[in-house]
């Protein structure tokens, strides 16, 4: 199993467009959307090529692909424009190798706020732009990075679940960070 890990689009058209071409071309089965899909909230900039309505039509054409979750610049206006269901606060994946994903934005669920997560589980988040893999006290915690609007001096990014390990990869196609799981 093949998976592809996105977060904060924020509206942005052309990194949507850029993520989905990553999405094609990685062979995933399945992209995973952690939320912030199409408003730039009220804290960030607005992104160049902001268009909510058409990064909502470039993503419906995958709707039968797309797992997602909320994420706090999410609202119910904007599942109108969205044939898959994205106001879930999370959501779960079960690998073949029997490890729980327990998909989330970031923002409620996190590295200090993980219900019921045992070791072998792993938090996939995004919310704070900032690429992670590594192992924490309860779970693995994994954030692939933002699409849209990177943070702390990271280039735009998204992660890769295969052959047991996640990897967060930049647009150039460099490994930013990773962490093998089986």
């Amino acid at each position: 199993m093949k998976l592809f890990f996105a977060s904060d689009i924020h509206g942005c058209a052309s990194s949507c467009e850029r993520m989905l071409a990553a999405f094609e071309s990685s062979g995933a089965k399945y992209l995973v959307l952690l939320g912030d899909i199409l408003n730039h909230g009220p804290r960030n900039p607005l992104p160049e090529g902001y268009d909510p309505i058409k990064v909502a039509d470039q993503l419906n054409a995958y709707a039968d692909r797309i797992i997602a979750v909320r994420g706090n610049c999410d609202s119910e206006v904007d599942q109108v424009l969205l044939k898959f269901p994205m106001m879930a606060d999370y959501n779960w994946i079960l690998l073949p190798n029997g490890r729980r994903l327990f998909l989330t934005h970031g923002h409620t669920y996190h590295r200090g706020n993980c219900p019921g997560l045992v070791e072998t589980d792993i938090l996939v988040s995004g919310h704070t732009h900032v690429p992670v893999a590594e192992k924490a006290e309860s779970c693995i915690c994994f954030n692939p990075g933002s699409v849209t609007i990177p943070r702390n001096g990271f280039p735009v990014s998204y992660g890769l679940y295969q052959s047991g390990k996640l990897s967060v990869m930049s647009f150039s196609g460099d490994e930013l960070v990773h962490f093998a799981i089986d």
